[in-house]
């Protein structure tokens, strides 16, 4: 069965995903993750990607960013994995495959669910019982968004940044979302839309990120597009 191809659309959010082949250890030293976050900030210059979001776990990988091109996003995560991979290889002298496959992802509606992700990417850590506060995690975001540290990383995305007129009140108010962990709903609907590389959001957003790209954007019977929901897709690729 053919894998779905992937949806882009410049301007969109993508919440990304890339796991550990069989869920095995992708990071093991602290030279590693520094390693990592230098190509990260490094690839999502070259490549147009401004980087909101990100957690590395010990077996994989959250991000959320938004692409300025329509190959941006997959550009990024192509070199970066590549360049990662030849740098576990030669340290750990090991061959093979490192990633589970392609990286999973969705486009994000900005509305509500662009800080719902902020969220559920830097509570990972917490949900999976590593720590008891998001700032006790070290490679995470949380220490630039919520707690002001300087990142060359780290771009805010205009959601974040009405939460404050400056630096300390949105910082202030961001660590307020925190307060309460992100309702079940909320978590299982965002990892069902990147696994399934489906556009996280309403109803309305799913319909019309589908018409513009002339497919489906939402879970529901496979198939081709009906001719009365073709349109222009020059504002989107499908990778």
């Amino acid at each position: 069965m053919p894998r779905r191809a992937r949806i882009s659309i410049p301007g969109i959010p993508w919440h990304i995903i890339q796991r550990g082949n069989n869920r095995s250890a992708c990071f093991h030293a602290e030279e590693d993750y520094q390693f990592y976050l230098h190509y990260l900030e490094e690839f999502a210059a070259k490549f147009g990607c401004a980087v909101h979001t990100y957690v590395l776990m010990t077996n994989h990988v959250h991000l959320l960013l938004t692409p300025a091109r329509p190959d941006s996003a997959a550009l990024l995560m192509k070199n970066l994995g590549q360049r990662y991979v030849q740098y576990i290889n030669r340290t750990y002298k090991r061959s093979g495959t490192l990633w589970e496959g392609r990286f999973r992802s969705c486009l994000t509606q900005t509305e509500d669910y662009v800080l719902a992700c902020y969220r559920y990417i830097e509570l990972n850590p917490v949900r999976a019982g590593m720590v008891v506060r998001p700032q006790d995690y070290r490679w995470t975001s949380y220490h630039a968004n919520a707690l002001g540290k300087v990142s060359r990383i780290i771009k805010p995305h205009e959601e974040y940044q009405r939460l404050g007129g400056d630096d300390e009140t949105t910082q202030i108010a961001y660590r307020a979302l925190f307060k309460a962990h992100l309702d079940e709903e909320t978590v299982e609907q965002i990892r069902n839309a990147t696994n399934g590389n489906y556009a996280l959001g309403s109803e309305r957003f799913q319909k019309e990120i589908g018409a513009m790209l002339g497919r489906r954007a939402s879970k529901g019977q496979s198939g081709r597009p009906s001719k009365d929901r073709l349109v222009d897709t020059r504002q989107g690729t499908l990778l």
